[in-house]
């Protein structure tokens, strides 16, 4: 397993003083020690809540509030972290029970995430804010090679499905209910039917974008609904 660590180290690009420190962001709680990385995890998730959000401030300057926090929504969740996390080989040095081990434990989405914010909580402890930052952004622009407004939204969609398979084994429906306006400033509206109930509906400027408003409003409802 310290081979495993020094590996990560070499990806990070950044070697521990304190070893205990990285020892104990990639401990989780069933394998029954003193300590395990839920600490961590509660800090690196408000370390990488201000890291991202201070990114998207700079790079999109035009863009209001709003717009800002949907596209942080699409960065900083499970499903962001944990592909941060598999960039990794994050599962290879999590410390596990047996037991867990056996579920699958190195390929829960929720345990990859959380010790990826374990792990950048650690560097922000030992480090500070400016080294996190560096290593964070690095790995999210390496795998988002497009942040920008469109391409973010695919998340939206990607959430949706992953939400709807989990809860009902089946993935969402997108209908094109009405277009309006000329050719060259056509205007679509998308409903996202779970189980032919309608969610959600919404417009936008093409179907794609339509479909990407109305699985954003459908994940909100559905989170809700747990």
């Amino acid at each position: 397993m310290s081979m495993n660590i020094e590996t990560l180290e070499n990806t990070l690009g950044y070697k521990f003083k304190d070893k205990q420190l990285i020892i104990e962001a990639l401990t989780h709680k069933s394998y029954k020690q003193p300590y395990d990385n839920e600490r961590l995890e509660f800090l690196g998730d408000a370390v990488l809540d201000l890291i991202v959000g201070e990114y998207l401030y700079k790079k999109f300057k035009k863009s209001d509030e709003g717009k800002l926090s949907k596209i942080r929504a699409s960065l900083v969740n499970e499903t962001g972290f944990d592909k941060l996390a598999r960039s990794l080989n994050l599962g290879d040095c999590i410390f596990l029970s047996n037991a867990e081990q056996n579920n699958g434990g190195r390929e829960k989405s929720s345990l990859l995430s959380n010790a990826f914010e374990a792990v950048i909580g650690a560097i922000y402890l030992e480090a500070g804010l400016i080294v996190a930052e560096k290593i964070a952004i690095k790995l999210i622009e390496k795998n988002h090679e497009d942040i920008s407004l469109d391409s973010l939204f695919r998340d939206f969609k990607t959430t949706l499905q992953e939400l709807t398979q989990a809860r009902f084994g089946i993935t969402p429906e997108y209908k094109v209910m009405a277009s309006r306006g000329p050719d060259h400033k056509k205007e679509f509206e998308v409903a996202v039917l779970i189980e032919d109930k309608e969610y959600a509906r919404a417009s936008g400027k093409s179907k794609k974008i339509a479909q990407q408003e109305s699985a954003k409003v459908a994940v909100e409802l559905l989170k809700k609904e747990i």
